[in-house]
């Protein structure tokens, strides 16, 4: 049966008294809101992390990254497997593990900095991915269901910008309580001292790592508190479905490319996204783009993220009269033509056409995940589960654009997240239309 939330239609698990509709779901969108909050600015806080550690320890760029691919790792690991939790125990349930799994994860940095040893850090890493990894599997999957499924796209641009707000604040949080132990110490400094000073200095410098994720876990424990104490309201598991009446017990998300192909999308995405922000402070260092320091560099890059923010805000909007599909097309040919202009051009010009790419990226995930789940019914959850398993090109898509970049120029590189766009595109237009395979549709 569909469940009409419009028509307050809504149940709660725990009784049968119907919940009226705005009220309830208003009340449900302000609470998982803070769980993208959360997420953005924890995993914001690695891009002040990394090079933190990258001094501390005296590593290389290559062992720096892996902080970033254990924590997006993390994502392909266990996307799936909390997929089938929601199954099991429903949304709000799986929220507050993930809650509470982040929040272990959170507390390792604590002995991780304590014994000053790069392993641990990123052991504590994936504990925390993985919980941040269950949240963002249920949450975005419910938010998306949570009322009309022509506004769910609308719903995760609204959830998607406090997401955006928590990934443009939490560098300047953190920022100025992980450097508080001082100025460190350069390579050629650090090679002078005796092991045993060396590990003293190490200690000393990872210490100031605490007090962030000491919050950070803290705040995670009470949010946990809070999801576990309130009613939700429930999602009726018999959400519409293609062909509802034919399925038959050995369905599965294979079987419905439009599920498949978002879940390409959303690798794509989210590498081209990281990609462009990751290498932005080298593109503005570049003396034919902008010549900046990189703390100059660095300080533009706020515009690129703060474009992501207000085009959410924008697209929680507009997506509420535009179809998801038409959306992402239309955005994704307006950030290949910025990305390639970029390319084309040099100086200011360069630069402004880059920033404002993050302007159109920022109603990307959302419309890939709606278009992703819609009419998977009971496979919601596992459709959700593997498309946040494809958060993963957020790992890769960069290693490919540093790679192309060593050979033909950083410029020119840009070329890696052209190409994502160009998926993305097909994506919207034409890939994400739902329907089953023919073969399937019968018992």
């Amino acid at each position: 049966m569909h469940n009409n939330i419009d028509k307050g239609e809504v149940m709660s698990r725990s009784t049968a008294k119907a919940a009226p509709p705005f009220t309830s779901n208003v009340f449900a969108m302000s609470a998982i809101t803070t769980l993208f909050f959360m997420w953005g600015s924890i995993t914001v806080l690695n891009d002040i992390v990394i090079p933190h550690l990258k001094s501390i320890f005296d590593l290389n760029y290559k062992e720096a990254m892996c902080v970033q691919f254990s924590f997006f790792s993390a994502y392909f690991v266990f996307a799936a497997p909390f997929g089938l939790l929601v199954e099991k125990i429903g949304y709000q349930k799986t929220i507050v593990v993930g809650l509470l799994i982040a929040a272990a994860g959170a507390l390792l940095i604590i002995p991780s900095a304590q014994a000053a040893r790069f392993p641990f850090f990123l052991g504590s890493y994936i504990v925390l991915a993985a919980g941040i990894t269950a949240m963002q599997v249920s949450a975005n999957s419910y938010i998306s269901v949570l009322g009309d499924p022509k506004t769910g796209s609308a719903r995760l641009n609204l959830a998607g910008a406090f997401n955006s707000l928590g990934t443009t604040i939490g560098p300047v949080i953190g920022g100025y309580l992980i450097f508080r132990a001082g100025a460190v110490k350069t390579p050629a400094a650090l090679a002078q001292l005796t092991d045993a000073a060396r590990q003293v200095y190490r200690i000393q410098q990872a210490s100031s790592i605490i007090l962030p994720y000491l919050v950070i876990a803290g705040a995670l424990i009470l949010i946990a508190i809070a999801i576990g104490s309130i009613k939700l309201p429930a999602i009726n598991e018999a959400q519409p479905d293609i062909e509802q009446k034919k399925k038959n017990s050995n369905d599965s998300i294979w079987h419905y490319p439009h599920a498949v192909l978002g879940a390409v999308a959303i690798f794509f995405y989210v590498g081209a996204e990281v990609t462009i922000g990751s290498f932005l402070v080298n593109y503005f260092e570049l003396n034919k783009i902008g010549g900046l320091s990189a703390e100059d560099a660095a300080k533009m890059v706020s515009f690129y993220w703060g474009g992501a923010m207000i085009g959410r805000f924008i697209g929680s909007v507009a997506l509420r009269k535009l179809s998801d599909g038409t959306a992402l097309g239309c955005a994704t040919i307006a950030a290949a033509l910025l990305t390639i202009g970029s390319m084309m051009s040099g100086g200011h010009l360069a630069m402004a056409l880059i920033l404002m790419v993050g302007l159109f990226n920022s109603i990307m995930f959302p419309d890939i995940f709606n278009l992703g789940i819609a009419k998977m019914g009971r496979l919601t959850g596992e459709a959700s589960g593997l498309m946040i398993a494809a958060i993963v090109g957020g790992a890769i898509i960069p290693i490919l654009q540093g790679a192309l970049a060593d050979r033909i120029g950083l410029q020119s590189a840009f070329v890696v997240p052209v190409l994502c766009y160009v998926y993305l595109c097909y994506y919207g237009f034409k890939g994400s239309k739902p329907y089953r395979l023919k073969e399937v549709l019968e018992d």
